[in-house]
C-alpha cells in the first residue's frame, strides 16, 4: 500500500515504514537502547531526504519515550532534579542546534553534515561496544575479569563552580555539567533526530558519576521533553516534520519494542551486546560508502 508524504514528497510503502519502525522498535526492546540512531540512516537508506528523515525521526522518539519514562517513574528510577537540569540544557541546545540546521540548509551542506556526523558517532560508539562485548564474552568463557572501576565524576567536573545536591544520583556536583551535557545532547537530536540515549547514558555514567539505577530512566526524562522541543522547533522553523511519516514509524517501534523485550529474555546480554555493536557499525560502514562512492549520475534532473 503506497503512501503519499506530503513533507518529504514522495510515495512511499506504507508496510515498509511500518516494518522499518517495528525493526528499529525490537532492537530498542531488545538492547534496551532508543534506537533512534538506527531509524535516521534506515529512514536516508529507503530514499527519505535527510532533513525529513531526521526531523521525523525527533517525533517517533518523543512517542516512544512516554511509556518508558512512567516504567522507571513507577520503580523509582528518575532523578527529576537531574533530569530537569538535563532539559533545560537540551531545550536551549535543541534552540541552538535549529540555528546551525538552518545555517546549513542554505548552504546546501546539511545532508552531508549528517551523514558525516552519523558515520563518526556510530563508528566510534559501536568500536567501543564492540571492545566491551568481546571482553565480557571472554569473562563469560573463563577469563579473569578486569577490577571494577570505582565510580565518581570526571575531575573536569569536580572543578566547575556552584555545587547542588541530586539525591536520588547519589551526587554533589555544579548543575552546569548536566547543563552542558545537555546542551550538546539537544543539537545532536536537532541535528540527527536521535534522542541521544546513546551518548547521554554513557556520558551520565562516566562523566557525571551518577548510579545505574536511575539513569536509564532520567535520560528517557531528559529524551522527552528534549525530542519533543525538537519537534516544535523543526515543525516551526525548518518545516521538516513529516508527520505521515512519523505516525507509521511509531505505529511499528511501539510494537516491536515489546516483541524485544521478550526476545532478550532468551539471549545472554554478552552476545546482545555483541550482535548490536556489529549491527552499529554496519550502518556507520554502509554511510561512509556512500559519502565516498562516486554514483553513476552526478547530477539528476526532476521535472515538477
Amino acid at each position: 500500500m503506497d503512501l503519499y508524504l506530503p513533507v518529504a514528497n514522495l510515495s512511499v510503502n506504507a508496510l515498509v515504514i511500518v516494518l522499518l519502525g517495528g525493526g528499529v522498535g525490537f532492537l530498542s526492546g531488545m538492547f534496551g537502547v532508543g534506537g533512534g540512531f538506527l531509524t535516521t540512516p534506515l529512514l536516508i537508506f529507503y530514499g527519505i531526504p535527510p532533513t525529513v528523515a531526521a526531523a521525523s525521526a525527533a517525533s517517533q522518539v518523543t512517542g516512544a519515550s512516554v511509556s518508558g519514562v512512567f516504567a522507571h517513574f513507577r520503580r523509582g528510577g528518575v532523578d527529576v532534579r537531574m533530569g530537569a537540569v538535563l532539559t533545560v540544557g537540551g531545550v536551549l541546545g535543541s534552540i541552538a542546534g535549529a540555528g546551525i540546521f538552518r545555517l546549513l540548509q542554505a548552504s546546501g551542506q546539511i545532508d552531508t553534515v549528517i551523514a558525516l556526523i552519523y558515520v563518526l558517532l556510530l563508528g566510534s560508539i559501536g568500536g567501543l561496544m564492540l571492545k566491551e562485548a568481546v571482553s565480557s564474552i571472554r569473562v563469560l568463557r573463563g577469563a579473569k575479569p578486569p577490577p571494577p572501576a570505582r565510580r565518581r565524576h570526571h575531575p573536569l567536573v569536580a572543578a566547575l563552580p556552584l555545587r547542588w545536591r541530586f539525591y536520588a544520583s547519589g551526587l554533589y556536583i555544579s548543575p552546569l555539567a548536566p547543563l552542558i551535557l545537555g546542551f550538546g545532547v539537544g543539537i545532536l537530536t536537532m541535528l540527527l533526530g536521535v534522542g541521544g540515549g546513546f551518548v547521554l547514558v554513557p556520558a551520565m555514567l562516566y562523566l557525571l558519576g551518577m548510579g545505574t539505577r536511575v539513569v536509564v530512566g532520567t535520560s528517557l526524562f531528559q529524551i522527552l521533553f528534549v525530542t519533543a522541543s525538537a519537534t516544535l522547533v523543526h515543525a516551526m522553523t525548518t518545516k521538516a516534520v513529516d508527520i505521515v511519516l512519523a505516525v507509521l514509524l511509531l505505529l511499528g517501534s511501539v510494537t516491536g519494542a515489546q516483541i524485544g523485550a521478550r526476545f532478550a529474555q532468551t539471549v545472554k546480554p554478552e552476545y546482545l551486546r555483541l550482535i548490536l555493536a556489529l549491527m552499529v557499525l554496519a550502518v556507520a560502514s554502509r554511510m561512509a560508502l556512500g559519502l565516498g562512492w562516486r554514483p553513476d549520475e552526478i547530477f539528476t534532473i526532476q521535472s515538477s
